[in-house]
């Protein structure tokens, strides 16, 4: 057994509660589910549990959630009511979100647990595919809300030792989010411009550039036409901190994201050996 530090990811999710959809709206996550499912491979054996930053969830400082049997947060709308009855069912964990919480403040970070949190789709968007058997632990973290990339940078070294014991940390969000844009059809050149940008960042920049540059981001080209609010971007500046000076790899890009966004995802680090057999 490999004692390897676990990887850590930033997945754009897509959009609401896919997984739990069919036709033409489902298939156009194909492509999405299919790195999920390639995810989980090279993770190889189980993690003990899952830490998911959410860019669906903002608060005064790092909160996470604390409930030993997590509810639902239905985040979304004008979908059809029987999504608004679905479950993910992976059981929370008190002990880690404690000791979570415990690296965070230990870094003089604001921190704060909170037992009355459900799973929103950041987090069951990706982990119905990762883990549809819905018997990992699961712990969720929020954002900032002061939305400072230093700061979520600073969280994701903070929360870095978690991975030598077995935590599994994404970053949920999304590479591109301007839904207005996306509607129109004017988010297209600008999802190119930004996601070429992030890809040279997180790809071809030595570690401390990088983390320059993501903290600078809003200097990127159509960065604010992207990232009106950076919600979806920020869980990417905590895996990348969590990662420290590990090189990244690119986990999923699609060009033709509803119909022409780019829009990509990350590893950060190397999967266990055990799963170095794809």
């Amino acid at each position: 057994m490999t004692t390897q530090p676990l990887p850590t990811y930033f997945v754009s999710h897509g959009g609401g509660p896919w997984p739990y959809m069919d036709g033409e709206f489902r298939r156009r996550f194909d492509e999405l589910e299919g790195s999920l499912v390639r995810m989980r491979a090279e993770l190889d054996n189980m993690p003990k549990a899952v830490l998911v930053v959410s860019g669906h969830w903002e608060k005064e400082a790092f909160t996470l959630s604390s409930a030993a049997r997590p509810g639902m947060e239905y985040d979304y709308y004008g979908f059809p009511p029987h999504l608004y009855e679905i479950a993910y069912r992976s059981p929370g964990s008190p002990a880690l979100a404690e000791r979570a919480a415990g690296l965070l403040a230990a870094r003089g970070l604001p921190t704060d647990l909170d037992p009355q949190r459900g799973f929103d789709h950041g987090t069951f968007s990706i982990m119905k595919p990762l883990y549809p058997e819905e018997d990992v632990p699961l712990v969720q973290v929020s954002l900032h809300a002061s939305f400072d990339p230093a700061l979520h940078i600073a969280a994701g070294k903070a929360l870095a030792p978690l991975r030598d014991e077995g935590v599994l940390i994404i970053g949920s969000g999304l590479s591109y989010h301007n839904l207005q844009a996306m509607q129109t059809g004017a988010g297209h050149e600008p999802s190119r411009q930004f996601d070429a940008w992030l890809r040279e960042t997180v790809l071809d920049t030595p570690p401390h550039e990088r983390e320059r540059r993501l903290v600078q981001w809003t200097g990127a080209p159509s960065a604010r036409a992207v990232h009106p609010r950076e919600d979806h971007l920020l869980p990417l500046m905590v895996v990348a901190g969590a990662a420290g000076t590990e090189p990244a790899s690119l986990s999923y890009h699609q060009s033709d994201f509803f119909g022409g966004l780019s829009v990509s995802s990350f590893r950060f680090g190397e999967p266990p050996l055990e799963g170095n057999n794809l």
